[in-house]
């Protein structure tokens, strides 16, 4: 991806998801917010920025945009991104949570024949403490330095983040991957991206229960990571969610462990490969600092 202070970013929609807040913080990080999109609002002023009816509009007047943010309704999210995409935008954050699967899956097919990069949905989005803030998150958790964390969840990417920089643990990026049934880019292509970027010397992966992905993550890093990586998975006390059991749901329990998708099975998938799991996030500054020395 092309994170710079210099990358131009536009944000498309200014719903709920969005304040003025928000776009202020990005600005004052530093970060180059040219313009706004928002059918209906053309030659308006939103949160300091000018407002294009079309995407079009905003390339036609300030050249090729590196970053679209998407902070539109759910429904709207497919339309805003094949337009962003049509636009020739390589890269896309979308806050917006619950964008309908169907529209994930179609947007991922445009995505993948376009190389474009997606990010979320449901997701603050992406800092490089020191250089750039795009999307939500709250930059005063973050300070420069040498630890990757990647998340699937909001609020605990700034938990993380504020429990290494009390403990004096600068961060070199933060992602959070969106935590929507279907995202875009995974924990294996940014596990990929933060092993080979120089500024990084350990990555905190954050997992919650649902899915997968984080038994894939486990199983990727064995393999093909490098760096040191330390885990956290949230909701290991929660209680299991009822399976209502629909023909859909019985199929695709077939040959399946039936701890799939539970804390419990993605911790055994990083004991398996020898990853250190922190069993809370105070702990986790703990076990980046052992790895480091």
């Amino acid at each position: 991806m092309n994170l710079t202070p210099e990358s131009k970013v536009l944000i498309q929609g200014f719903c709920e998801y969005i304040t003025v807040t928000h776009v202020t913080q990005m600005k004052a990080y530093g970060t180059n917010v040219v313009a706004g999109v928002d059918a209906g609002c053309g030659g308006q002023e939103i949160y300091g920025l000018p407002v294009y009816d079309l995407v079009e509009e905003v390339v036609e007047q300030y050249g090729v945009i590196d970053t679209t943010i998407i902070c539109v309704h759910p429904y709207q999210v497919l339309d805003a991104a094949l337009e962003a995409i049509a636009s020739g935008i390589g890269q896309l954050i979308i806050i917006s949570p619950g964008v309908p699967p169907l529209d994930m899956v179609q947007l991922l097919r445009k995505a993948e024949a376009t190389e474009t990069i997606v990010v979320g949905p449901n997701s603050p989005g992406i800092i490089v403490p020191g250089k750039i803030l795009l999307g939500t998150q709250p930059s005063e958790f973050y300070i420069p330095g040498s630890v990757g964390i990647l998340s699937r969840s909001t609020t605990l990417t700034y938990e993380v983040a504020r429990e290494l920089t009390h403990a004096g643990l600068g961060q070199s990026l933060s992602v959070s991957i969106g935590s929507d049934a279907i995202v875009g880019s995974s924990f294996l292509q940014w596990l990929e991206i933060l092993d080979e970027d120089e500024a990084t010397k350990a990555i905190v992966l954050v997992g919650q229960p649902g899915g997968g992905r984080e038994e894939a993550a486990a199983h990727y890093i064995a393999e093909a990571i490098d760096k040191p990586v330390i885990a956290y998975i949230a909701g290991t006390q929660a209680p299991p969610v009822k399976q209502w059991r629909q023909t859909g749901t019985l199929a695709a329990a077939i040959g399946r462990d039936p701890d799939f998708g539970t804390a419990k099975s993605k911790l055994s998938a990083f004991s398996r490969t020898r990853v250190p799991v922190a069993e809370r996030p105070s702990q986790i500054p703990e076990l980046v600092e052992k790895v480091l020395a």
